[in-house]
């Protein structure tokens, strides 16, 4: 493969994928029914400029009946009164007549038929049109469904850019409180250790040791005096012992 036809290759791809993205198939659609429909409005002009012509050859074929009869009067008019040369000149142009008439007849036949044929084919484009119209509906509707199914779809896997968003901003927000939490953790083991200490408590860390010692000390010892007391004290009668009778 040639350079130049791989170069022409790899441009041919680049176009039909961004006319991929750019068009729209439902404009698409629309598009085409409005071209179909131009071809329907230019048949149904061709039809009636052939029909026209029809017409007037009708019409020029029942004068040319009337100039044949008015010919073939003239004849006999011009024998009844013995004049024979009127006769024969009335016959000729009654023939001439006749083979206009047979001449528009040939042409008429001709411009009849093709009268038909757009006829047939008008019906037969009107028809195809209303089924594509229909179609063209169906598919729009599908596409519209498809599309929105595709954007829930994209929404829910993240990778649209709702939820992508939601999710990233979720997962700072769980980054900036992990980080937080440790902070307060090696906060409270620093204060722990003395490393450092309330600016509103003006002991020393040996004082806060102390302090510390003496509570604990005193709790201990108020535990042990609590334990002396229930010890001295004499264990209670039961109602069971005091219904007992003497013996």
């Amino acid at each position: 493969m040639s350079i130049f036809k791989h170069a022409s290759e790899i441009l041919e791809a680049r176009v039909n994928h961004f006319l991929n993205k750019a068009e729209d198939p439902a404009e698409t659609l629309d598009l085409s029914y409005e071209k179909m429909m131009e071809s329907l409005q230019d048949s149904k002009r061709h039809l009636a400029d052939v029909v026209t012509e029809r017409i007037s050859l009708e019409n020029q074929m029942a004068q040319a009946r009337k100039e044949a009869d008015k010919a073939e009067a003239d004849a006999k008019m011009a024998l009844g009164a013995q004049r024979e040369d009127l006769a024969k000149a009335a016959l000729g142009e009654k023939e001439a007549a006749l083979q206009k008439i047979a001449s528009l007849q040939s042409a008429h036949d001709n411009v009849a038929a093709q009268a038909q044929k757009l006829t047939d084919y008008e019906q037969k484009l009107q028809e195809r049109i209303e089924q594509f119209r229909t179609q063209k509906e169906v598919m729009k509707s599908q596409l519209e469904a498809a599309q929105s199914e595709i954007k829930v779809g994209e929404s829910m896997t993240g990778i649209g850019n709702g939820l992508a968003d939601a999710g990233d901003a979720l997962r700072r927000a769980q980054d900036r409180t992990a980080q937080m939490q440790a902070k307060a953790q090696a906060m409270d083991g620093l204060m722990a250790a003395g490393v450092l200490s309330d600016p509103l408590d003006p002991r020393s860390q040996t004082d806060k040791d102390l302090d510390q010692l003496r509570a604990s000390s005193g709790v201990d010892a108020d535990l042990a005096r609590l334990k002396a007391e229930l010890a001295a004290q004499p264990p209670e009668k039961s109602a069971k012992d005091d219904d007992q009778p003497a013996t």
